[in-house]
């Protein structure tokens, strides 16, 4: 097979060279598709981390004695660092279920001639990575409700 270096063992298809621009097209959308995942896993940490690093703080600074309290009323501190948590969280699942759903359909038997690799992965990185913010933000969010309580 031309093209492929001969030290390497990739199990692409014969005639998938007749396919090389196609082929490389799906491959660009597919990292396409990785790269906005990360984009939106890069959004939602942020997200997540800023809302708790805020709640830290407003509950900390109002929780110090012989300090006046930060602020008269802290359930707007609150609210809105357990918003940026609930949002982060939120915005990564969609993300999530949007990634799988768009490499399904690039994984199809519409696109498999010009993939030029085997079946689908049920895992990628991204979305490996995508699912722990998801348990993380979770789980971070129960966890200052909880403390609330």
């Amino acid at each position: 097979m031309a093209g492929i270096p001969p030290d390497r063992n990739i199990p692409v298809k014969p005639d998938i060279l007749v396919h090389r621009d196609s082929h490389f097209s799906w491959l660009r959308t597919r990292f396409s598709a990785e790269r906005t995942l990360m984009s939106w896993v890069r959004t939602g940490t942020a997200m997540v981390g800023f809302g708790f690093t805020m709640f830290q703080f407003f509950e900390g600074l109002n929780s110090r004695e012989g300090v006046d309290p930060a602020l008269v009323d802290p359930v707007w501190s609150r609210t809105i660092s357990l918003s940026l948590v609930a949002v982060g969280t939120f915005a990564v699942f969609v993300a999530l279920k949007e990634y799988r759903m768009f490499t399904r359909y690039l994984w199809s038997s519409e696109f498999r001639d010009i993939a030029g690799v085997g079946e689908r992965p049920a895992w990628t990185p991204a979305s490996m990575i995508a699912t722990l913010l998801i348990l993380i933000g979770t789980v971070t969010l129960v966890s200052l409700i909880i403390r609330l309580l």
